[in-house]
């Protein structure tokens, strides 16, 4: 049994990086840039109006209210083209550029124009409401870095520096098999020694969520021959396999007695984890074998740890960690005797602005239910007790 610590690092030696591919701009969300995202231009590429109003020279409006002569009209795609003298004003729109001479733009709502004339009633301090060229970002800067999972906030930068198609790491073929004879479809309705199959469409859900590209293959009973073709079917045209259920020492837990027989290299078998002890990490030729508990809390908690860290790696992601933080406990927690517990709590913030972390009481590795309502996964280490009030680790979900 190895610490979660080892086992992570383990996952990250052995899991490569795929091959890249461009995508079109308009699929690229939730892609990996593979690629720096460079600025072809300055942001404003001219210094541009903040406010619909005048640009004027700020001198001019020293002693204001002053009266200046309108010579001309600058709007967003159609600037004037003169020079601004003393005296004089431009009507100018949001986002316009500014005319050549002028150095600030006074906004129209203190401004009152009459014929060939505006009457300026506030002065206007040099650069006002002006954005000068360049002030968002420089041509030839860094605006993200290859590595970068594409959110939609980032698409309107990509399109404005002209990213029709951007590079990207591809996405991995993930092939989801659950076993057990006790297993049925979601559509069957159970007899009293069944359950119903929730670990595959879940962790397809999970997987798609990473950017795999996922098949969700048929329910395998705890028969080892069927076990091994279909093992070795998947992996030939995956990249990972992810394996639900038989993973422990049972009589039927056939899983690692499957992979020994058709050749696959055992990275571990057991982690110091609760849930999720029994996890087995393989390869079998170029592909990774993540053999997850059949618990349902298990297998999610485990995937999150390290399925989805592999799956990020996979595609060239930079940053593969899962988001931590710290919260007060609300309930004292007693770690097991041997394992980390990750354990579910509900998140809320106190009038201090304190981050409170409720635990559930819920049921064990099995109980999905409570496990559906959680934040936060907080982290006790082994053999340790965190008391109510305490601060403790938490990795979010």
């Amino acid at each position: 049994m190895i610490p979660v610590s080892q086992a992570i690092e383990i996952v990250k030696q052995n899991t490569p990086r795929l091959k890249t591919e461009t995508a079109a701009l308009e699929f690229a969300c939730q892609r990996i840039l593979a690629q720096p995202i460079i600025a072809d231009m300055d942001m404003p590429p001219f210094n541009r109006s903040q406010m619909d109003g005048y640009a004027v020279k700020a001198s001019d409006t020293k002693n204001a209210p002053v009266r200046l002569r309108i010579v001309g009209e600058s709007s967003a795609g159609k600037s004037w083209s003169g020079k601004l003298k003393v005296g004089e004003a431009v009507r100018i729109m949001t986002g316009a550029a500014l005319p050549e001479g002028a150095s600030a733009v006074q906004k129209l709502e203190v401004t009152s124009e009459n014929g060939e004339f505006v009457e300026i009633f506030e002065s206007a301090n040099k650069g006002q409401n002006i954005i000068s060229k360049g002030a968002e970002i420089e041509q030839g800067k860094l605006i993200f870095s290859a590595g970068e999972i594409v959110n939609a906030s980032m698409i309107a930068s990509l399109a404005a520096f002209g990213y029709a198609n951007i590079l990207v790491g591809m996405r991995p073929k993930v092939a989801v098999l659950s076993t057990g004879n006790e297993i049925v479809n979601v559509n069957q309705l159970p007899l009293p020694d069944q359950i119903r199959n929730s670990n595959t469409p879940t962790l397809r859900v999970y997987a798609e969520q990473y950017g795999a590209i996922v098949e969700s293959l048929p329910i395998i009973g705890d028969e080892l021959g069927q076990l091994k073709e279909h093992i070795k079917e998947a992996a030939a045209k995956s990249d990972v396999l992810v394996l639900t259920g038989g993973v422990s020492v049972g009589k039927y837990d056939l899983t690692k007695l499957a992979l020994n027989e058709l050749g696959a290299t055992i990275y571990f078998e057991k982690i110091a984890l609760r849930p999720g002890k029994p996890m087995v990490f393989a390869r079998l030729h170029n592909t990774l074998i993540f053999a997850l508990p059949g618990n349902p809390v298990s297998a999610v908690v485990t995937f999150l740890l390290f399925v989805r860290m592999s799956l990020l790696q996979l595609q060239g992601a930079s940053d593969i960690k899962l988001k931590s933080g710290a919260a007060v406990l609300a309930k004292t927690l007693k770690g097991a005797r041997e394992r980390d517990s990750y354990l579910p709590v509900r998140l809320s913030i106190e009038d201090d602005a304190q981050l409170i972390a409720e635990p559930f009481k819920w049921g064990g590795s099995s109980d999905f239910v409570s496990f559906a309502k959680a934040d936060a996964l907080v982290i006790i280490p082994q053999n340790t007790t965190i008391v109510a009030g305490k601060i403790a680790k938490i990795v979010f979900l």
